[in-house]
């Protein structure tokens, strides 16, 4: 008997596996979410400690006289600032590695981060420098004013940040502009919620209530810059002819 002519025809496998749309597959992002959320964390915390004890021990080591001038004072604070970078980057790299160039995303990272505290810094510096020379006590709005100047400078540095990241995003991702905004998000969110905390915190007892504010706004801002950019990246779509 002949075969049916109505038969629909079969599919033929042809063997190749389908293209990864995304950068982070959609059965990984959950894991992924939290390994670079909980990463970030880590590196912030060892990084904030190794920054710390060295400038510590070099303040033991050094002389004073020597640490009173302004370049030794600038290069102790450069110095512990390069090696929290690098621990900080180094760890969310621990988990990137696997998606795009692990090394690549250490240096942009640390540069972007070195860059954009400088930046902040100086504009900061400015601005203080600014209310200082009107020489005369200045009122509730003004403070108001310079303090909301101070916080702008310090989201707009993380399009620093955000830039270099893109430059090693840029070739394993397509249509991901937008990333180099993407770290002034997280400083936005980070600068709401040391207001928040600053409104609420009068109702933390006053003994451990410095310690309890400052450990809190250092745990949510590590958060923060974990999980904005672990968002970010599962929402970025592969390049088609990234490896």
């Amino acid at each position: 008997m002949p075969p049916d002519s109505k038969q629909p025809p079969q599919k033929v496998f042809s063997g190749k596996p389908k293209a990864r749309r995304f950068l982070i597959p959609p059965i990984e992002r959950r894991s992924f979410f939290i390994q670079f959320t909980l990463l970030t964390v880590l590196g912030w915390v060892v990084g904030g400690i190794a920054s710390i004890g060295i400038e510590i021990n070099i303040v033991k080591i050094v002389p004073p006289a020597i640490l009173q001038q302004k370049i030794w004072y600038d290069f102790t604070k450069y110095f512990s600032n390069c090696v929290f970078a690098l621990i900080f980057s180094t760890d969310q790299a621990l988990v990137l590695y696997k998606y795009i160039s692990g090394w690549w995303w250490m240096f942009a990272t640390t540069l972007g981060w070195l860059i954009a505290n400088s930046v902040s810094a100086q504009w900061i510096h400015d601005i203080a420098s600014i209310a200082s020379s009107f020489n005369q006590n200045l009122s509730p709005k003004q403070i108001v004013i310079l303090g909301f100047l101070s916080t702008i400078a310090y989201i707009l540095s993380g399009i620093w940040l955000g830039f270099f990241q893109w430059l090693i995003l840029r070739r394993h991702t397509t249509s991901a502009c937008w990333w180099i905004f993407l770290p002034s998000i997280s400083f936005l969110f980070i600068s709401i919620l040391v207001v928040v905390l600053s409104l609420v915190q009068e109702f933390i007892p006053a003994v451990n209530r410095d310690q309890v504010v400052y450990l809190c706004k250092q745990g949510l801002t590590a958060v923060v810059l974990g999980a904005v950019p672990a968002i970010g990246l599962c929402i970025l779509k592969r390049n088609s002819g990234s490896t």
